[in-house]
């Protein structure tokens, strides 16, 4: 009988101690973990000492308790011991009301606690749903290049970042900015032939036209292409440069004349003449293509009528141009006075841009 009054009495001893040790000491509960969280800098200020950098946090609460602060201590270990080197939330901001975290008004942000970005509000009654974003803005970052710091997501159902709900890590990394630099010069880019494909200077072809035996009654004809671009702010000009077709051998020097003005195509009297428009009389050219700017000269562009004068400009543009493809059209009508012979004749084209 003495043995069993002493072991109550002992058992007693016992759940006294117990009952003040719970006095004593606080009771943990261990915090759930947040999933599908990550941190993500925006990218126009991830380098390590930015001042003005946003921090998007986006994760999942598994608790649908009711929270009123939430806070990511920013670390320099996933054991969250020290604050990296320069990080500061003493101008942090809340860029926005945080989403699905509980009330969608009146979170507020606290910078009182070195290393922690907080927010808060005081009696809120929303539980959490679905997944939560809470963004800060204006955070300094560390200032050391390259260095990956974490950040301890904490959510609390007080307003004094007491009582922990859950938790989880995430990790992020300062980077070195990479310096790039490019120059564009001044650029005119042109070129003249037979052929060519859209605006492409590279497949340019062809340097000669044969019109083959000239007729009384049959207007001879044929065309040319050139491009042209540039980044030149006042544009271009292209200028059409030569002399009109020219027999050496006849008796004498003999030309077939010139259009001094515009002119429709006539059989039977001598006419040499261009333009650089889609014609019908006779059926011949096309119009400026490509996203270009550029457009044909007046004297140059209007449909079925001829002119040569060197020196004239055919086609220009007043500011910078992506490319353009221009088809110039020639002409030559013979009278019946018209001297035997070869004639030949050398038109130079010659773009001047204007940086």
């Amino acid at each position: 009988m003495r043995i069993k009054r002493l072991s109550l009495l002992l058992l007693a001893q016992v759940f006294a101690v117990t009952i003040l040790l719970g006095g004593l000491f606080p009771v943990f509960v261990d915090a759930a973990a947040i999933t599908n969280r990550k941190l993500t800098l925006s990218t126009s200020s991830a380098a390590a000492g930015a001042a003005t950098t946003t921090y998007t946090f986006d994760f999942t609460v598994p608790s649908a308790t009711v929270l009123q602060s939430f806070e990511v201590v920013i670390c320099t270990t996933v054991a969250c011991g020290a604050t990296p080197t320069g990080f500061s939330n003493s101008s942090s901001t809340l860029s926005s009301q945080p989403v699905n975290l509980g009330d969608a008004s009146g979170w507020t942000v606290n910078t009182a606690t070195a290393g922690k970005l907080r927010i808060k509000k005081t009696g809120n009654v929303a539980a959490p749903t679905g997944s939560q974003t809470v963004v800060f803005g204006n955070v300094q970052n560390p200032t050391t290049a390259n260095q990956t710091f974490f950040g301890k997501i904490n959510t609390y159902s007080d307003d004094a970042w007491t009582t922990l709900v859950d938790s989880g890590i995430v990790a992020a990394s300062t980077a070195t900015q990479i310096s790039l630099t490019g120059v564009m010069n001044e650029t005119l880019v042109f070129c003249v032939g037979t052929s060519i494909t859209d605006q492409d200077c590279g497949t340019i072809a062809g340097n000669s036209i044969d019109f083959g035996s000239f007729s009384t009654t049959a207007t001879k004809f044929d065309d040319s292409v050139m491009a042209a671009s540039t980044n030149g702010a006042y544009g271009y000009s292209i200028t059409v440069n030569g002399a009109t077709l020219t027999c050496t051998t006849c008796n004498g020097t003999k030309t077939i004349s010139a259009l001094a003005s515009q002119t429709a195509s006539s059989t039977g009297s001598e006419q040499f003449g261009i333009n650089l428009k889609n014609n019908a009389t006779p059926d011949i050219g096309a119009e400026v293509t490509g996203t270009g700017t550029a457009t044909a000269t007046a004297n140059y562009g209007t449909v079925d009528q001829y002119r040569f004068v060197t020196a004239d400009s055919v086609a220009s543009v007043a500011g910078s141009t992506n490319a353009n493809t221009f088809t110039a059209s020639y002409i030559v009508n013979v009278a019946g006075t018209t001297e035997a012979g070869t004639y030949t004749a050398t038109m130079t084209y010659i773009a001047t841009a204007t940086f």
